[in-house]
């Protein structure tokens, strides 16, 4: 009997090395959160870009993905050195595939241009791909689904200076800590993979045209973001 029972012993000793017990019987729970993708796309720039659409047209159980039309991933200059991060796509997006091409587009074109920018000198993307549904704000729950994506797409384009607009692009890429209203106007340095750039948060163009007396504010960080090019040569 006492035989039986030190064999059956050794036999779940064995059966736990097998099946990695450290992950079975440890105190802390997994993580199965987006935060723990992550992705390492070999290939050109217009490769890894490619790669990285692929990856989120296949997202499952995603409901953004789910009442949209088209994913819209990027637009502008893959090479450029300035990047604008805005929060979703609204219908206009949606049924272009493409991001900032409505009402709110034509505003931040006009922005671009006060500072001699157009989208083919900067990059543009969104929070996440997928319109929202009734271009309501992307859930605490899509931004972390869609945040590694969105990092990625970071990485790749590699710019020096990151543009935010809005306090969904903020929060999701330098945290909740501070409102847009504190927050814009002022140059932070941040890594996001081994893309080390310079952060300017500003408001969304969606948000000027409910709040025009708001533009003044907007123009001084644009001029903000004139000069850092200038000194970073870009």
């Amino acid at each position: 009997m006492k035989k039986n029972l030190n064999q059956k012993l050794i036999n779940l000793v064995e059966y736990y090395n097998l099946i990695n017990s450290n992950i079975l019987l440890s105190d802390h729970p997994i993580k199965r959160t987006s935060q723990n993708k992550s992705f390492a796309f070999v290939g050109t720039k217009h490769v890894k870009l490619d790669k990285l659409k692929q990856k989120i047209k296949s997202i499952k159980n995603c409901e953004l993905k789910k009442n949209a039309t088209n994913l819209v991933f990027g637009d502008g200059n893959i090479n450029s050195k300035i990047m604008i991060i805005g929060e979703g796509p609204g219908a206009n997006e949606d049924m272009e595939g493409k991001p900032f091409v409505g009402r709110a587009g034509k505003l931040l074109d006009k922005m671009l241009a006060s500072i001699n920018l157009d989208r083919k000198k900067v990059y543009i993307s969104n929070v996440v791909n997928y319109r929202p549904p009734d271009n309501r704000k992307p859930t605490d729950e899509e931004i972390e689904r869609y945040l590694p994506y969105l990092k990625m797409h970071i990485e790749i384009i590699g710019p020096k200076i990151l543009v935010l607009l809005g306090s969904t692009a903020l929060n999701s890429l330098v945290g909740n800590e501070v409102v847009i209203s504190k927050a814009r106007g002022k140059w932070i340095q941040k890594s996001i993979g081994n893309t080390k750039l310079w952060v300017i948060a500003s408001f969304h163009p969606a948000f000027l045209m409910r709040q025009p007396e708001q533009k003044k504010l907007a123009w001084i960080d644009l001029k903000m973001i004139r000069e850092k090019s200038k000194i970073l040569k870009i």
